[in-house]
């Protein structure tokens, strides 16, 4: 239950501080924080969490990330579901309370989007359902790679929520523009469902495409170095 926990608090930092940040901050006049004060956010929620609470539950935080390394053979099938709810509770809670921020700004509209991922004319780029398919996919493969990769008993110790949290900033850097970035289908779902209507009608895409780039990037890494330790 610890483990829960920590999870649901986790996740729950990560959407508060990197959704917060978009809805926030983002286009603040003059002071605007942008796409790479974003990415940065983002960033720094897993860093922070994975110092915090990466003894507890090794900080997931991400659905695609516990089946990914189930994939990888480092996390026990008999958790996943359990994991996975946490964090996607984790990240309605969080949604609900920036919500409650965010409504006492003077001209908040959810309907803008409340950072909420999406394709074709909600892609905040306009790109399409393909690029974005292709985007969440690799880009969640990539992290996958850096996960399993700083974890590995092999990688140098004490650096991985480092390496984690570039990976994830350098990530958001490239595909804000294309949807938003997922990567996460707890992220994803948290602000979603405070929209309705077509965030929640493109939502299928942002838990299949991640799921699928977090297992290629546990196969390909077993693949390059070795069955888990």
């Amino acid at each position: 239950m610890k483990s829960y926990g920590a999870e649901f608090l986790g996740t729950f930092w990560l959407v508060l501080g990197g959704c917060g940040s978009a809805v926030l901050a983002a286009g603040f006049p003059n002071l605007g924080i942008g796409f790479a004060g974003v990415a940065l956010a983002f960033g720094l929620t897993v860093v922070t969490m994975a110092y915090a609470i990466g003894h507890i539950s090794g900080c997931h935080l991400n659905p695609a990330v516990s089946i990914g390394l189930w994939a990888g053979g480092r996390f026990p099938a008999g958790q996943l579901g359990p994991y996975i709810v946490a964090q996607v509770l984790g990240a309605i809670a969080a949604g609900a309370v920036l919500y409650v921020i965010a409504s006492g700004g003077a001209g908040f509209d959810v309907a803008k989007g409340f950072a909420s991922n999406g394709y074709a004319e909600h892609s905040p780029g306009g790109y399409s359902l393909l690029a974005a398919l292709v985007c969440e996919v690799v880009m969640t493969m990539f992290f996958l790679l850096v996960i399993m990769g700083a974890t590995d008993k092999r990688a140098p110790a004490g650096f991985a929520p480092l390496a984690i949290g570039l990976a994830l900033t350098l990530i958001h850097l490239i595909s804000i523009p294309v949807t938003n970035t997922s990567v996460n289908p707890a992220r994803s779902t948290g602000v979603a469902l405070f929209v309705g209507g077509w965030a929640v009608q493109q939502l299928w895409l942002f838990w299949l495409a991640p799921i699928i780039g977090a297992v290629l990037g546990a196969k390909v890494y077993r693949l390059i170095a070795g069955e888990s330790e």
